[in-house]
């Protein structure tokens, strides 16, 4: 009569542990996605900066060496329109990432899911078997 109930209970203790590792798996996988967020808007914004004084310093040369033909407005709209699809490609590439983390993190917490039912039926046929 013990056997039986063993069986029960290391059943559900499997299963609880399979679903508990799912859902901690999902966690960490979110948690990851959101850093990666935040490094992707700190480096943006840095690169933005630089960008900034790159248009600075080309302005500056320009006007002290009178160089003319070309208005500083000109100068960083060009360079503006150069940077722009580099940031447009960089962004969709760390969205990208980040979107997989979250992909990741859902199919983590599935496998917990399944893994425990499937822990459950096992120990309902082996209980049956008793």
């Amino acid at each position: 009569m013990a056997l039986p109930i063993f069986l029960a209970i290391a059943g559900g203790l499997q299963a609880y542990g399979q679903y508990q590792t799912g859902k901690a798996q999902e966690s960490a996988l979110k948690r990851q996605a959101e850093e990666e967020k935040l490094r992707a808007q700190t480096e943006e914004l840095a690169r933005r900066e630089e960008l900034n004084r790159t248009i600075a310093a080309n302005q500056l040369a320009m006007a002290t060496s009178g160089i003319s033909g070309a208005s500083p407005e000109s100068v960083s709209l060009e360079s503006a329109r150069k940077v722009s699809g580099s940031e447009a490609s960089i962004a969709l590439s760390e969205r990208l990432k980040q979107a997989q983390l979250v992909r990741q993190a859902e199919a983590a917490k599935f496998a917990g899911t399944v893994g425990a039912a499937s822990s459950l039926m096992k120990a309902g046929y082996e209980y049956s078997k008793v």
